[in-house]
């Protein structure tokens, strides 16, 4: 079993989209995670050791990612740590890898206008919600009435509890 990762590290870069020759989207993902700590004596932060990692994200997840995050951007990351390895001249080359199973942006320093993406609304829906697009390119989707035995749906401001 490989080792799964949490934790909290920022973009190095933009996330790099591509797409294989079967059309699966794939998003590389540079990381750094650091042990930045304030120092006591001066008030002042320091940075500490810096784990630098490549993440690869895959199918949806690439591609919401690759639309969603930039470089400079902290993230929260889940995801399972692996070796890469290749060979160039000659030469055998390792280094730690991290298949990403989710990443989202801290709250803490961005605004994020979280929205179901196409798949998944044509998934959820049937299809029926047509995307519409925003000012800013974004998609939204236009929603219906809430379902009848929906209990959050009471017009109130106070949980059904």
């Amino acid at each position: 079993m490989l080792p799964t990762l949490t934790g909290v590290g920022r973009l190095t870069a933009d996330p790099e989209l591509r797409f294989t020759q079967s059309s699966k989207a794939v998003a590389s993902i540079p990381l750094a995670f650091n042990s930045r700590r304030k120092n006591p004596q001066t008030g002042e932060w320091e940075d500490g050791d810096v784990f630098y990692i490549r993440g690869t994200a895959w199918e949806r997840l690439a591609e919401n990612a690759a639309e969603t995050l930039a470089k400079g951007m902290e993230v929260m990351v889940t995801g399972e740590v692996r070796t890469e390895s290749w060979e160039k001249d000659g030469q055998k080359y390792e280094r730690p890898a991290l298949l990403i199973r989710s990443i989202a942006p801290n709250l803490a320093f961005a605004v994020a206008k979280v929205a179901k993406d196409a798949a998944s609304q044509q998934n959820a829906q049937g299809g029926q919600r047509a995307p519409q697009q925003t000012q800013r390119g974004q998609q939204q989707y236009r929603q219906g009435p809430p379902p009848q035995d929906d209990p959050w749906a009471t017009g109130t401001n106070e949980p059904p509890f």
